[in-house]
């Protein structure tokens, strides 16, 4: 399904521990936007909701929506961090085309 590099289960659960629901996980979810068409969303949550799909990343629990499965079905999370910035990268092999920033993208 979803797979999180070691860098980037450490980051979410910084965040995660940051954000005051230790116990939670992230949701992982694909929305409308973004200049290609697709955005990725990431937000830290309690529990998941009715009809998520709950993968398991190590000791980090990720909250995919049904409509959100199929796009991201196969993609690597990575987290960077050098002198260019940080944050999350997607290698989304169902994207046929991505924007410059690498936060959004068609299928």
């Amino acid at each position: 399904m979803v797979t999180f590099t070691e860098r980037a289960v450490k980051a979410v659960r910084r965040f995660i521990k940051g954000s005051g629901t230790p116990h939670g996980g992230l949701r992982l979810a694909i929305t409308g936007g973004g200049c290609s068409g697709y955005q990725y969303a990431m937000s830290v949550e309690p529990q998941p909701a009715a009809g998520d799909a709950v993968v398991q990343c190590g000791q980090l629990q990720v909250f995919i929506d049904g409509a959100s499965r199929p796009l991201l079905e196969g993609a690597t999370i990575d987290f960077v961090d050098n002198l260019s910035g940080s944050g999350f990268t997607f290698h989304n092999p169902n994207a046929t085309a991505s924007c410059g920033c690498g936060k959004s993208f068609s299928a």
